[in-house]
């Protein structure tokens, strides 16, 4: 039986729409492959049994093969070591690397400033009352310095674009301690479109109003206060505050821009 009919037999999964048999011959034997390490539940470090990925198995040309596993390399899941005790392995992909690859997704069309902030509104306030209470001494300090970052007026354009970035910065670590993985990789995520937007980055570089600098910077002082009082519900309600005034500050200063 060729892979194109194993496939067409199996129930649809997100790797196996109907535009899979249309998609070129190396991506539909590496979604076999991923699909066979899902299935055994290999873990990271695990070997790739050698019989998964010889050409026999998978019907297809060494060469086809080669590219498919080269797929699954670029990609995070495998990794190829050469020498005694050699083979292909399970890997990983580090998050940054996700969020830059999910990134370039958005490129061509990126979401609006209202599309970002109407995920940051639901998720960062869960995020924080989350948090809140258990942050460790050294946490809490390194939060804390990402404040100091941009409490100073800033000098030049650049130092704005600096602080803008530091602000965050100080959310991204926040989400760093969630022990939700989903939502702090899906906080950061968002925190990173933001950055990549040349809508954000054009505000971020034109000076903020001290007022509106004020602002932002208590919001992170009572939130980290709320955070180590271990206050869930006042954390949650600063930041659903504060993302609320970002929202607008951002759709304000885009709109003036515009014009």
């Amino acid at each position: 039986m060729s892979i194109e009919d194993d496939l067409g037999r199996r129930a649809v999964s997100p790797h196996h729409t109907l535009s899979s048999r249309r998609r070129k011959r190396p991506d539909v034997i590496a979604d076999k492959v991923r699909d066979q390490i899902v299935t055994a539940d290999l873990r990271v470090g695990d070997r790739i049994p050698a019989d998964w990925v010889t050409p026999e198995t998978l019907n297809a040309s060494r060469g086809t093969v080669r590219e498919a596993l080269k797929i699954l390399e670029i990609e995070g899941l495998i990794v190829s070591k050469t020498g005694p005790g050699g083979g292909l392995f399970v890997s990983s992909i580090d998050p940054e690397d996700a969020i830059r690859f999910l990134d370039n997704l958005f490129l061509a069309e990126p979401p609006s400033i209202s599309d970002i902030y109407a995920l940051r509104k639901q998720l960062e306030p869960v995020l924080a009352a989350e948090v809140a209470g258990t942050l460790s001494n050294e946490q809490f300090v390194h939060l804390q310095s990402l404040i100091y970052l941009y409490q100073d007026e800033p000098v030049s354009a650049e130092d704005e674009y600096r602080q803008r970035l530091a602000e965050l910065d100080f959310h991204s670590g926040l989400a760093n301690l969630s022990k939700n993985r989903l939502m702090g990789f899906v906080c950061r995520f968002l925190h990173s479109l933001l950055q990549d937007k040349s809508e954000c980055r054009a505000i971020y570089s034109e000076p903020t109003p001290w007022g509106q600098r004020e602002m932002g910077v208590n919001y992170q002082v009572k939130l980290l206060r709320a955070l180590k009082m271990g206050d869930a519900l006042l954390a949650s309600a600063i930041m659903r505050e504060h993302m609320i005034e970002a929202e607008k500050f951002m759709i304000e200063r885009a709109v003036l821009l515009r014009k």
